[in-house]
């Protein structure tokens, strides 16, 4: 058996169904057909797994945490520098609506909520999101607004010290 894992919604790669002699057409049309309701973009995990008889079995996950988690806290990116820097906000209302959604995934089913729960929080820690018990609408308005302009400053740094390595070895 082989295992085909975390194909991008939208933009998995056909050479590796190809290397494995299943049939192209067939497995579009059904991956189309599980991933009808799930708006493009969305990132999705699949897991293909190919049995030595070119049939196989085709997986459709939830949205990674880090996606639900960034949606939760209105932020397109996680902090650069997570233990020093704080890119959004959540709430433990919001850790458990995500929880209650994450349950329903294959691989944390034998998980207590408290247990996904408690792993969302140390993700949302990893991405630099804060967990808080209340957010007020305008103060997280507000520090959304601030963290637009820290976030294009990292980007200028970012692109800043890109070109520069650029000219040093072109």
């Amino acid at each position: 058996m082989y295992y085909i894992n975390e194909i991008p919604y939208f933009s998995f790669k056909y050479h590796l169904l190809l290397q494995r002699n299943i049939n192209i057409a067939n497995f579009i049309k059904e991956f189309n057909e599980k991933t009808a309701d799930i708006k493009e973009g969305i990132p999705v995990p699949v897991r293909v797994k190919v049995h030595p008889d070119r049939t196989y079995d085709l997986v459709i996950h939830q949205p990674p945490a880090t996606y639900f988690l960034k949606q939760a806290a209105g932020i397109q990116r996680g902090a650069m520098n997570s233990g020093k820097e704080i890119a959004g906000k959540v709430t433990l209302r919001h850790l458990y609506e995500i929880a209650k959604i994450k349950s329903q995934d294959g691989p944390l089913t034998l998980l207590t909520m408290q247990q996904i729960t408690q792993m969302l929080v140390g993700i949302a820690r990893t991405i630099g999101i804060k967990v808080v018990r209340n957010l007020d609408a305008d103060e997280y308005g507000e520090f959304l607004k601030e963290r637009e302009v820290i976030v294009a400053e990292q980007k200028n740094a970012l692109r800043e010290a890109k070109e520069a390595k650029m000219l040093r070895t072109g």
